[in-house]
């Protein structure tokens, strides 16, 4: 995918890339350049633009170029670019692909959400429901967006890992406590990392080459867990980030990955989908392992009788 030397690095990109056709194409092709798997000159401000849009797909600001770009932050110059170095003659062509899921539930939940209900002076059963529909809206995308492929190869990960581990600060400190508990309700050597404040370093000391992390952040990104990241990847630890974009930060190290939509009217970064998205993985694996998932469960079963926990 290389050009001449004589030619200019985006010319070469377009000449010679057949455009996505779909928006799974568009994630895959993301993917790959942010894996350094694809050779397309693309910056990370570029790929984080692409990232947001894929986000929005079906968005009303995919309508108009200028609104696309106030929304991403960026001027309408560089999303002609960007379309054009992904192979396309314009934005026209690349809109025509992210605008085909226009008419999807979790697009009519968004824009019903924003036209009626973004008021600030609103009642606070218009403000809970608005919360609500953005959540409904995040789940049908996280459906839309469901990539089996992946799915089935994280819980393939995690149901053969000699030893687990899961990390994530701040906010999805919670979400890590809940995949890291669920998780024990199948298997026992699950550790969540850096427990206690006991140290990062430490807990990455004590995982080997073939163990398997769980990581988890979204935009803004911590660094702490980018690090961390490229730190177990870089020691042959197998790496499954959790995360909201195919431009994350953690992609560029991560084995596989699994995609939650966050995007709502809450004061912080929602956490409902990540949720949903454990619960589903923490299912995939305990159907994954039937007998052994049914003999967990009845030990558990049999402590809280025995410690008297539950009445």
């Amino acid at each position: 995918m290389t050009g001449s030397a004589n030619t200019p690095p985006t010319e070469a990109a377009t000449s010679h890339i057949a455009p996505p056709e779909t928006v799974e194409e568009l994630r895959a092709l993301l993917l790959g350049i942010a894996r350094g798997e694809v050779d397309i000159p693309l910056g990370p401000k570029a790929r984080r633009a692409l990232g947001q849009m894929l986000d929005l797909q079906g968005d009303p600001a995919l309508v108009s170029i200028t609104t696309l770009g106030e929304r991403l932050g960026v001027n309408p110059s560089t999303i002609t670019r960007l379309a054009r170095t992904l192979g396309y003659p314009g934005f026209g062509a690349l809109q025509e692909v992210l605008l085909r899921s226009a008419n999807t539930p979790g697009a009519f939940y968004t824009q019903q959400a924003r036209r009626a209900l973004d008021t600030a002076d609103a009642p606070s059963q218009a403000n809970a429901a608005r919360l609500c529909r953005e959540t409904q809206a995040n789940t049908d995308r996280f459906l839309d967006g469901f990539d089996t492929q992946a799915f089935d190869r994280a819980v393939e990960m995690i149901v053969e890992a000699p030893r687990l581990s899961v990390y994530g600060i701040r906010q999805f400190h919670a979400f890590a406590s809940f995949l890291v508990y669920g998780l024990r309700m199948i298997r026992s050597d699950v550790s969540l990392l850096d427990s206690n404040a006991l140290g990062q370093a430490e807990g990455l000391a004590a995982l080997h080459p073939g163990d398997v992390l769980i990581v988890a952040s979204c935009n803004p990104y911590s660094a702490p867990v980018i690090k961390v990241t490229r730190a177990a990847a870089e020691k042959g630890v197998r790496v499954l980030a959790i995360t909201d974009m195919v431009s994350s930060p953690l992609m560029r190290h991560a084995e596989v990955a699994l995609f939650a939509p966050h995007e709502t009217s809450f004061i912080s970064n929602s956490l409902s989908t990540f949720i949903l998205a454990g619960e589903c993985l923490i299912n995939g694996c305990a159907a994954a392992r039937p007998e052994s998932t049914r003999n967990a469960l009845e030990e558990r079963d049999r402590m809280i009788r025995a410690l008297d926990i539950e009445t």
